[in-house]
This record gives C-alpha cells, structure tokens and sequence, in this order.
C-alpha cells in the first residue's frame, strides 16, 4: 500500500497544459485511494473559447478535458519518475450539452494500473450531479529501469 502520495500540487490548475486554462478547465485535487489507485477532480467554466456560436461547450473540448483528468489521476498514483506517456485509446460519450453559463465537475479515476499500460475513467457532471460526458482511456506509462 502507497504510504508517500506523489507531490503534484505544482500541476493543479491547468495541469501544466495552457489549453486548459484556455476552455475554463482547472484541476483542483488528487489522490490515492486505499487500491493505490489514483483520482483527481477539477472544474469547467467554459470560456468562450471553449465554446460554439451558441454557447455550447464543443465536443472536442470536452474530450481534451476528459482526457487530461485521467492522466492527472493516472500521474498521481504512479511513484518516482514513473509517469504516462502517451494517450492509447479513448472512447468519449456526450449525454446533454454544457453552457458556458455553468460550472461543471470533472473526475478522473484509474481503474487499473498495470506495468506497461493504465486504464481509467472520467465524467463531467452538472451541478445537479448529473453525467453530462464521460470517457475511458488507455494509456501506455513510462517506467524508470529499476536497478539492480
């Protein structure tokens, strides 16, 4: 079990993308649950941006957003110089629009942490609680060569 949580704190708020402060996004915590498995939350209001015409939140930044709170959570549970390195696969679903008018929720959680490849999952919700999208991702880690 993980007793020393990785220290990401220099990463909350834009989590070290410029894009994310750029639509509205913000990560604003982390953890490890008691699996040593990772989470992380943030927020959205969206900028105009991050918007079409109408005020919508488009899909793809939905997706950026999905996308980078996972691999938050990913990052927090990973120790050392560990880290992700890329994006594998992403499946994104959209259930209601989002409007630039509202604050949204965004949390990101690992599902499994493997040698080579994690996997996770993240919603962003409404105010109400409500699953407006949501995402499962693989990603492939970087792993430090343990010595010998």
């Amino acid at each position: 079990m993980t007793t020393d949580l990785k220290n990401m704190d220099r990463w909350l708020g834009n989590g070290g993308m410029a894009i994310i402060d750029a639509v509205g996004g913000s990560i604003t915590s982390y953890g490890v649950d008691g699996e040593d498995l990772g989470w992380a939350e943030g927020t959205l209001h969206a900028t105009e941006l991050a918007c079409n015409p109408h005020g919508t939140v488009q899909g793809g930044v939905h997706a950026i957003l999905l996308d980078a709170i996972i691999n938050f959570a990913i990052n927090s549970a990973l120790r050392g110089k560990d880290r992700t390195k890329a994006t594998i696969e992403m499946k994104t679903e959209f259930m209601r629009a989002a409007s630039r008018e509202e604050t949204y929720f965004l949390r990101g959680d690992v599902t499994r942490l493997g040698r080579q490849v994690a996997y996770g999952e993240s919603t962003l919700r409404d105010k109400e609680g409500r699953v407006v999208s949501r995402a499962t991702a693989t990603f492939l880690l970087h792993r430090e060569a343990e010595s010998a």
